[in-house]
C-alpha cells in the first residue's frame, strides 16, 4: 500500500485524464487503460515489419496487418472452444480462488494487454460468482525492453489507494514479460517510491514463470488462435513518442469495423458457462494440493530447453525463439516464421499450429524432448550489409 508521502504525491502529481472508451468489452468485465490510435498509424505487413524489427526498428512502434482467418480456421477456433472451455474454466477457478484466499482482500486486478485481458475478465467473473466480490478490472500495457504504462499504474493508484495490484497475463513463453514486470515495477520503486508486488497470474505457465497459475501444461486456450477478434477489438499496444504524449496512456487501435467478426464476448461467455462444471473439482484441488497453483520461486526451466534449441538450430537472437502454443500462434498470426517445432504431432491442441503453418508454407519438425508443445522459431530477415 501506499505510503502516508505517497499517497500526497499521487494527490499532487501529474494529471491522468479519465480513459476513453474502448474495446468491445462491457466496462463491467474491463477498463482499457489505453490511448485510441487508430487514426495515427497504419498497419504494415508481416515481412516489411520483421525486417524493420530485425533491422533495429522496435516492434512497439508498428502494428501488423490484423489476420482475418478463413472459415475453415474459424470452425476450429469453435471446435477448440467447445473442447477446452472445461479446461480453462478449471485453470480459471485455480487462480480466482487463490486469489480469494489473500489475507489482503482489496485486491484490483491488472490484465496485461491483450493476451492477459480475456483471462482477466473470466477470474473478475469466477470470483463474483463464489463470492459476489466485484473487483474492479483494468488491462493495460506492457512492452518488452521499454516496460510497463506507468501513467496507468499511477491512474490505477490514484483510484484505488489502499489497494493492492494483482497482475494477469494469459500464458507464459519464456517468461520474459515476468522478467520485465519485475523490472518495471522495481524501476517505478526508485522513481515513485511506491512498492507494488511483481506476483504475476496466469492460466497457463509452462515456463515456470509465473507465481500464481492455473496450469503448468502448455494446452491450447483458443483466445490465442485470434488477434482482435478474440480480445475486444484492440490491437496489440503501441509506445512512440510521436503518438504518445506525457500524460498518455500506451496506444492500441480499436478496430471497429471488425464488429462483424467479434468473437471476444462469446469466447467470454462459453469458458464462463463451464464455471458451474469445475466449482467442485476447483475446491478439491486446493483443499489437497496447494502447490498446484502457487510458486514463489519460479524456476524458469523453459529457459533450458530455449539455450538448446538456440545452439542445435544456429539462432542467433533468443528473441527469434518463441515456445509455447500461444507463443507459437502469434508467431504464425504476425511474425514471418521459419519454422515450427513440435512436441508430438498428434496433439490435439496443435490442429490450428498446423493449419496455419501449411497455410503459410512452413515446415514442421518433430522435436519430442521439449518441455513445451510447441515453439515457433522466427525467420532471419536483417539486411546484410
Amino acid at each position: 500500500m501506499p505510503s502516508g508521502q505517497t499517497k500526497e504525491f499521487l494527490q499532487k502529481g501529474l494529471f491522468i485524464p479519465e480513459p476513453k472508451p474502448i474495446g468491445s468489452y462491457s466496462p463491467d468485465d474491463v477498463i482499457f487503460l489505453l490511448k485510441d490510435i487508430g487514426g495515427l498509424i497504419e498497419e504494415q505487413d508481416n515481412e516489411e515489419r520483421e525486417r524493420l524489427v530485425q533491422n533495429g526498428c522496435h516492434y512497439s512502434e508498428m502494428l501488423p496487418i490484423e489476420y482475418r482467418p478463413n472459415t475453415e480456421y474459424i470452425e476450429l477456433f469453435y471446435q477448440s472452444l467447445k473442447e477446452t472451455s472445461v479446461r480453462i474454466a478449471h485453470a480459471v477457478g485455480l487462480v480466482a480462488m487463490t486469489l480469494l484466499k489473500d489475507p489482503y482482500k482489496k485486491i484490483v486486478l491488472v490484465s496485461l494487454a491483450r493476451a492477459g485481458t480475456p483471462a482477466g475478465i473470466l477470474i473478475k467473473r469466477y470470483i463474483k460468482l463464489v463470492s459476489g466480490i466485484n473487483l474492479p478490472h483494468y488491462s493495460i500495457s506492457i512492452i518488452r525492453d521499454k516496460g510497463i504504462d506507468e501513467n496507468a499504474l499511477l491512474y490505477i493508484l490514484r483510484k484505488h489507494p489502499e489497494c493492492k495490484l494483482q497482475f494477469i497475463d494469459g500464458w507464459t513463453g519464456k517468461g520474459v514479460i515476468a522478467g520485465e514486470l519485475r523490472a518495471s515495477l522495481k524501476a517505478f520503486r526508485e522513481k515513485y517510491a511506491i512498492e507494488i508486488n511483481s506476483s504475476l497470474a496466469v492460466l497457463a505457465d509452462p515456463g515456470y514463470c509465473a507465481a500464481i497459475f492455473g496450469t503448468r501444461e502448455d494446452f491450447l486456450i483458443p483466445s490465442a488462435c485470434l488477434n482482435a477478434t478474440v480480445s475486444g477489438l484492440v490491437s496489440r499496444t503501441v509506445f512512440r513518442k510521436d503518438l504518445i504524449g506525457d500524460t498518455d496512456f500506451h496506444g492500441a487501435k480499436f478496430y471497429a469495423e471488425m464488429a462483424d467478426e467479434d468473437l471476444s464476448n462469446y469466447f467470454i461467455d462459453a469458458v464462463s458457462g463451464s464455471f458451474a462444471l469445475v466449482r467442485e473439482a476447483v475446491s478439491k484441488t486446493l483443499e489437497y494440493n496447494q502447490s498446484a497453483v502457487l510458486d514463489n520461486f519460479p524456476s524458469f526451466r523453459g529457459l533450458r530447453d530455449i539455450e538448446r534449441i538456440k545452439e542445435e538450430y544456429g539462432i542467433g537472437n533468443i528473441n527469434y525463439i518463441k515456445p509455447g502454443v500461444g507463443e507459437t500462434t502469434r508467431v504464425l498470426l504476425r511474425r514471418v516464421p521459419w519454422k515450427v517445432l513440435v512436441k508430438d504431432a498428434a496433439n490435439p491442441d496443435l490442429k490450428h499450429i498446423f493449419l496455419l503453418a501449411e497455410e503459410r508454407g512452413v515446415s514442421v519438425e518433430c522435436c519430442p524432448d521439449m518441455s513445451y508443445s510447441c515453439c515457433g522459431l522466427v525467420k532471419t530477415v536483417v539486411d546484410k550489409k
